[in-house]
């Protein structure tokens, strides 16, 4: 007995992970591990960004030659539409806060889980469910309407599967706002002794202001699908003008939503990018709490700016001009973002590393995105432009060029916390630098393209847009490459990658003190937070006073 328990003391029992404790499909499925359910997300919505990038194949495939000679016009139609659904509705709106969102808030607050476990499974549920209806939709004839739903056409003039699409999109709503209320009510009730509102995380920050607007605008794009459906399957006068309805009132209700969804997108984006470059400075973000609080600001502009994109919709030109003054003050919150960041990479001590160098890719895509965005808020610009390549350009900068290569940056930061491996290095820094190439490759000539008078969602153009059309399909290919080959190393390093340290990055946050990869309740003890946040500058002077102990 005394040898059993002098071998445990000097070779402890190692601790079981939340990957390692249950097996089976079952202890999956009904699991309410906010980690697993990260899991599950993530394997959720990779299979959907996949299909919706197979949609976006086929475009550019058909964009390759000015005559429409690869598919038809109604098979084009369907093809942008469901591109559009399955990227907005299935992967962007929910990549980072399902996935890094469930996985990371609990352990950045030092709780043990999300306030609402069961809640937390729901919301995976319904999404499966939404995105089960919507491949449902596109198998048996798709929608041709554009992610817009645009009205009258939606309720009177099509015959594709409006309703069955306008009902996942449904349901997937409702995943959205619990994971909102979940995240609110953890935040406020669930932070560790110590863990101040000014000693929070930006991730957190940006989550929370996130997690606002799902809770407050998500009800209004579920309620006018509704509309949409009910119009159509009760011929009642809500959009159909010649029912007495007003299309007007639809663009004004989608849109209320539909640009706040812009930054359910964008704002977790700019959580993750605070992280790694706080990080891989090593030094404490430049205006804490002006970046904090510009989160919060970016929330509540962007409920006020939604008819900007109905500068020729037919809405009043005074409208327009205070709907474009305002679409100019929804840029402050984010210049302050950008400069405070560029601030804190100041004479840092930057490291090269995958996660910095999506972060690099970040600050120069966002920052094209967001100057073009200027463009199309000004009415005499916007005109000459809207619904031309120029809006698409400018739209994927923001969406796929900044919140994209933000999930990418988040997911090769805390992968080794996540899988408790280490990838190969160099071929995700290849990686990164091929998505870079790639989606520049892709979308800048969308640009001129679109400053010279092509409109997007055609699927012929003239002969002199070619050459441009082709440096953009191959651009796309590049990309395309850029985005298997995490996916291929991710696996890779699950069964043959080396094993994770808790900490490889010497990083910040209550996430690193946990191990890799963290236990079912991720702290042995409830952790009392002492220190402020991202306080680089103690974790670095700490190091140099081991090394001089050990020496």
């Amino acid at each position: 007995m005394s040898m059993a328990i002098a071998n445990a003391i000097v070779q402890p029992v190692e601790r079981e992970d939340y990957l390692n404790k249950e097996h089976g499909i079952g202890s999956w499925l009904f699991t309410t591990d906010h980690k697993r359910i990260a899991l599950l997300y993530l394997i959720s919505i990779t299979i959907f960004f996949f299909i919706g990038g197979f949609f976006a194949l086929l475009i550019r495939l058909e964009l390759l030659t000015p005559a429409g000679d690869l598919v038809q016009a109604d098979t084009y139609n369907k093809l942008f539409t469901q591109h559009g659904m399955v990227m907005v509705f299935f992967f962007l709106i929910p990549s980072i806060p399902a996935v890094l969102g469930n996985f990371l808030v609990p352990m950045m607050i030092g709780a043990k889980d999300l306030a609402f476990p069961r809640v937390n499974l729901l919301s995976w549920y319904l999404y499966i469910i939404g995105a089960i209806m919507m491949l449902h939709c596109m198998l048996t004839g798709g929608v041709d309407t554009g992610w817009t739903f645009y009205t009258p056409f939606s309720t009177a003039f099509t015959n594709t599967k409006i309703v069955e699409a306008g009902l996942a999109i449904f349901v997937a709503g409702f995943s959205s706002i619990l994971t909102g209320l979940n995240f609110v009510v953890t935040i406020h009730r669930m932070r560790a002794p110590g863990m101040t509102w000014s000693r929070l995380p930006l991730f957190i920050w940006a989550h929370y202001a996130t997690s606002v607007i799902q809770i407050l605008g998500t009800p209004v794009i579920a309620i006018t699908i509704v509309l949409v459906a009910a119009e159509r399957a009760l011929h009642l006068g809500i959009f159909d003008p010649r029912l007495g309805g007003d299309p007007l009132l639809f663009q004004h209700l989608f849109w209320f939503y539909s640009h706040p969804a812009v930054y359910i997108m964008i704002l977790p984006s700019m959580g993750i990018i605070s992280e790694i470059i706080a990080c891989f400075s090593r030094k404490r973000i430049f205006g804490y709490h002006f970046v904090a609080l510009s989160s919060m600001a970016i929330a509540v502009f962007g409920f006020i700016v939604w008819a900007h994109h109905m500068f020729v919709a037919g809405i009043s030109l005074y409208a327009a001009l205070v709907f474009s003054l305002l679409s100019y003050s929804v840029a402050v919150p984010s210049a302050v973002k950008v400069f405070n960041w560029t601030a804190t990479l100041y004479k840092g001590s930057i490291h090269y590393d995958a996660p910095m160098l999506y972060a690099f890719g970040f600050l120069g895509l966002f920052t094209i995105g967001g100057l073009t965005g200027l463009f199309l808020a000004a009415l005499g610009i916007d005109v000459h432009v809207t619904d031309t390549y120029f809006v698409v350009a400018h739209f994927h900068y923001i969406m796929v060029g900044g919140a994209l290569m933000a999930y990418l940056g988040g997911m090769h930061f805390w992968w080794p916390k996540i899988s408790g491996r280490l990838y190969p290095e160099g071929w995700a820094r290849l990686a990164a630098l091929i998505v870079f190439i790639g989606f520049n490759l892709t979308f800048f000539p969308q640009f001129i393209l679109g400053y010279v008078g092509m409109p997007r969602r055609y699927y012929q153009y003239p002969a002199e847009f070619q050459v441009l059309n082709v440096l953009s399909t191959a651009g796309a290919t590049v990309l395309g490459v850029g985005y298997l080959l995490p996916m291929i190393y991710f696996l890779w390093s699950m069964r043959y990658g080396k094993r994770a340290p808790d900490n490889p990055w010497q990083a910040a946050g209550l996430e690193w003190k946990t191990q890799s990869p963290p236990t079912t309740f991720n702290f042995e003890e409830e952790p009392v937070v002492t220190w402020e946040a991202y306080n680089y500058d103690e974790i670095d002077a700490g190091q140099k006073q081991e090394v001089k102990v050990v020496g």
